[in-house]
């Protein structure tokens, strides 16, 4: 019979002090273990407003430390009509569920701001997603990760293994130890440059597309030169013309396809020195 542990509803509610001094945010934390510790693991984090900042360390549990933008309130009271406030917003409320090596961390009220600071094992199958008022931040993770932004940045350091990272407003920069040579990949934003670093030997075949910016690459790229599709269509008196203005190549002979996309910005294809 498989077991599920459930962390909560784990109900971090901050205490509202009545002393006006300046303090700095406090955390809670949630530690939660794997049934299965040291096998691979899957980890998904939901938020629709905050930010989320994932690192990996030597344990065996996954620790979510919890802060909330709002305690920024906890300043001097004010007055409404001769009256004092003496209540402030500063709760909020994080849910982690483990069951067979996954775990999904939730907010519980999606107009609260919470901050996610988290240490992970490796070995994981990362899923990352935020809306508003806040960035996703990865460091040295070992593994499959896919990251979802809509409002702010995506920035992934030391990765090894495969990426699909895609924001809205952002730029999306990712540095890679090393890439997993099976697996095809995407980057994208719609507002933003798109900046990927790539190991001196990682062999791919590019399909790379910037609206209204440029394309950068120190790789050797071999351009895929033969004629941009186009298509021509009527359809009750509307007549169109699309032409495909993508830019394919290869890089160190080809390999799975990576991807990257923007609307606004730039495209850069970079090379990790050796």
């Amino acid at each position: 019979m498989k077991r599920m542990k459930i962390f909560s509803p784990v109900i971090l509610c901050l205490a509202i002090s009545m002393n006006l001094s300046a303090q700095q945010t406090p955390s809670e934390q949630l530690v939660v273990p794997l049934s299965s510790p040291g096998k691979p693991y899957t980890l998904k984090v939901h938020l629709v407003t905050g930010s989320i900042e994932v690192t990996s360390y030597e344990g065996k549990d996954i620790i979510i430390d919890v802060t909330s933008d709002d305690d920024g309130e906890k300043q001097s009271l004010t007055t409404r009509e001769g009256m004092n406030r003496i209540s402030t917003s500063g709760g909020y409320e994080v849910t982690a569920r483990e069951l067979d090596n996954v775990v999904t961390v939730q907010s519980g009220n999606p107009m609260k701001a919470v901050n996610l600071d988290m240490k992970i094992p490796q070995n994981v199958k990362l899923n990352l997603g935020t809306v508003n008022n806040g960035s996703i931040i990865v460091d040295n993770i070992t593994g499959e990760l896919e990251v979802k932004n809509v409002n702010d940045m995506i920035r992934l350091t030391n990765i090894s293994g495969s990426v699909v990272a895609n924001t809205i407003n952002g730029d999306v920069t990712v540095t890679f130890k090393s890439v997993d040579p099976a697996s095809p990949m995407a980057f994208s934003t719609l507002n933003g440059d798109v900046d990927v670093t790539f190991p001196a030997d990682t062999k791919a075949n590019l399909k790379l597309k910037s609206d209204n910016g440029d394309i950068f690459s120190d790789f050797e790229v071999e351009i895929n030169k033969t004629t941009p599709k186009i298509d021509k269509t009527e359809d009750k008196g509307m007549y169109k013309i699309k032409k495909d203005d993508w830019v394919s190549g290869k890089i160190n002979g080809g390999g799975p396809e990576i991807m990257m996309k923007n609307m606004h910005g730039d495209i850069y294809v970079k090379r990790a020195s050796k």
